[in-house]
């Protein structure tokens, strides 16, 4: 068999190149950091209009960047399955992370639509959830209303009555675990909203960190905001008891789990079990931000 001449394979590599660099996809240069009208669309925008795929791999049926080991787990958008939410109307949700991966919550997507409302989780689950998308109105037992806009937010304790409803259209993240409770140790009810929440210090590191709940005792886990400009990465890799669910709201970059590495962007979901280890690097040209879930103030025992 002939050897390609040197020239030959340069021309070559340099036609794969341009393929790959000029399609918007994982790990290249978004057009959005590129093109003008970025700025006009609403943030957290990938996270409900994702990449599924780069279009250079649509021509592989099956291809999908969503992995499933003992130790983790990377949900990508393609894969999302939605269907009717228990006990919600007029709600399609996708369970992302659940038990059944051994996670000790669940995270899901919720689609509300118009005329939407929510149901309650298990009577001694607590629950978090975050708006991407749209706008909801949260009733709480006092039958005070508050609109949750995008980047809003609300922490709603055991037990705790209430109802979400939606008028048009919203999308949100939700958390919910069974509460581990402590004596003389009770949550609140809690709304508030990215911005509200000062910048935290991160000894050793350069990326930017804010916490959604307060670090108190009687909350058993917390949300953190973490943001990397392109280029910043994480410095302590990381091997911890604590769980991980993470949802990549905007960016995209490189993420490390166990000994395998993963591109990954905006709209991607990751479970992260107990010690295994895990890093993060920011890519492309624009800010990367997740939202992360993180068990805290008890013992392991």
């Amino acid at each position: 068999m002939r050897t390609p001449s040197p020239f030959l394979l340069l021309l070559t590599s340099l036609s794969l190149l341009q393929v790959a660099v000029s399609e918007e996809g994982f790990c290249s240069t978004p057009y959005s950091a590129i093109n003008s009208d970025s700025d006009s669309k609403p943030l957290y925008w990938k996270v409900t209009n994702p990449t599924l795929s780069p279009a250079y791999l649509q021509d592989l049926p099956g291809f999908t960047r969503s992995v499933y080991k003992a130790d983790h787990a990377l949900i990508a958008p393609e894969s999302h399955v939605f269907s009717p939410l228990p006990e919600w109307t007029n709600t399609l949700g996708a369970y992302l992370i659940t038990p059944a991966m051994g996670s000790n919550f669940v995270m899901y997507l919720a689609k509300m639509q118009e005329n939407s409302r929510s149901g309650l989780p298990p009577v001694d689950a607590e629950r978090f959830i975050f708006v991407v998308q749209g706008a909801v109105t949260l009733i709480d037992t006092s039958g005070v209303s508050h609109k949750l806009i995008m980047d809003s937010y609300a922490y709603l304790p055991p037990s705790f009555q209430h109802s979400l409803t939606c008028d048009a259209s919203a999308t949100l993240v939700v958390f919910e675990r069974r509460y581990s409770a402590l004596d003389n140790c009770v949550t609140e009810q809690i709304i508030s909203s990215t911005e509200k929440q000062p910048l935290l210090e991160t000894p050793g590191e350069i990326f930017e960190l804010r916490k959604l709940l307060p670090t108190s005792l009687p909350y058993d886990f917390n949300i953190h905001i973490m943001d990397f400009q392109p280029g910043e990465f994480l410095n302590v890799k990381e091997f911890h008891y604590n769980q991980h669910g993470l949802l990549l709201l905007e960016g995209q970059g490189i993420y490390r789990l166990g000994d395998s590495w993963y591109p990954v962007q905006a709209g991607d979901a990751i479970w992260m079990a107990p010690f295994v280890p895990q890093w993060y690097a920011a890519l492309g040209k624009t800010r990367s931000r997740y939202l992360l879930y993180k068990d805290v103030n008890r013992n392991p025992l």
